[in-house]
């Protein structure tokens, strides 16, 4: 029994479950910002997109196993909660399952699930290699992003690809400080900047009566953001762990920006979507 409960929690820590609520608030934001449409084929989006987003992550520690085994020996495979060569195998079916229904949507969406996937195996493959891997990161957010407006009524709009740039901005902030946390070092303060990408966007996009909401919304945004960024560069023990996961759910905040000036009755699913984030942060770690 002790046994079958480590490989289930191997599942949900190797899946990084505590995210999927930042996979399906894009999904929901890019979906918004292309136009809405049928809910089946927003459905089908939400789960082409989880089989990617578990796809992507099972291969991360497929990937990265040397570099576990040296540095984090808890993670599932070299804490023998699971097999090596199951982490490949779940991971490369559920990329594929993943790509094959979200390019069942449509021409233009196949393509950009073709980038995204490429985007998410090159990352996996590179990332401890090179020192622009919070690019590739970024990247991958964006193009789910461009792949969620695409199944929208309007496609992939100006605005739309506006948003994904600010996103992966923010993502790329994020993932600079995400990389202190397994090798430990000094922290720069450029990065931090790019995390105010999405409030500045939200700021010049809206007007009238959608910039007065945007308002409230950038304000949750910063308390949030600063908030977080006080685990690591405020007083007392660093805690990069701690500001990374609450970055990491703070990306809902992220996409309701987005579509401040179009998504009223949408407010409450983002909320939720974020309780849910920081609920499940309790029970898996976020990264």
């Amino acid at each position: 029994m002790a046994k079958y409960g480590d490989f289930i929690r191997a599942l949900f820590v190797l899946g990084r479950v505590s995210n999927l609520p930042t996979v399906w608030s894009n999904c929901l934001a890019g979906w918004l910002l292309g136009g809405l449409g049928e809910s089946y084929r927003f459905n089908l989006l939400a789960i082409g997109a989880t089989c990617l987003y578990l796809g992507g992550v099972f291969l991360n520690d497929a990937f990265d196993v040397d570099f576990d085994r040296a540095h984090r020996r808890r993670r599932p495979i070299p804490a023998g909660m699971i097999e090596e060569g199951l982490v490949w195998r779940i991971g490369g079916l559920l990329l594929l399952v993943g790509a094959m229904i979200l390019c069942s949507l449509g021409a233009k969406t196949a393509l950009l699930t073709l980038w995204l996937a490429g985007a998410i195996l090159l990352y996996n493959w590179v990332h401890k290699r090179v020192p622009f891997s919070p690019v590739l990161m970024a990247l991958c957010r964006f193009l789910l992003y461009l792949v969620a407006a695409s199944v929208g009524l309007g496609g992939v709009t100006g605005l739309a690809v506006w948003c994904a740039l600010a996103l992966a901005c923010y993502v790329v902030g994020l993932s600079y400080i995400a990389r202190k946390e397994s090798v430990p070092g000094p922290l720069r303060w450029w990065p931090l900047v790019l995390l105010a990408a999405p409030a500045l966007l939200a700021w010049v996009a809206n007007a009238g009566e959608y910039q007065q909401r945007a308002k409230w919304l950038m304000l949750i945004f910063g308390v949030w953001t600063v908030a977080a960024l006080n685990h690591t560069f405020g007083p007392g023990t660093r805690n990069v762990g701690r500001t990374v996961s609450w970055l990491l759910a703070g990306i809902v905040w992220v996409d309701l920006l987005a579509v401040a000036g179009m998504a009223p009755m949408f407010v409450v699913t983002f909320v939720i979507l974020f309780c849910l984030a920081l609920l499940l942060q309790r029970i898996v770690p976020a990264t």
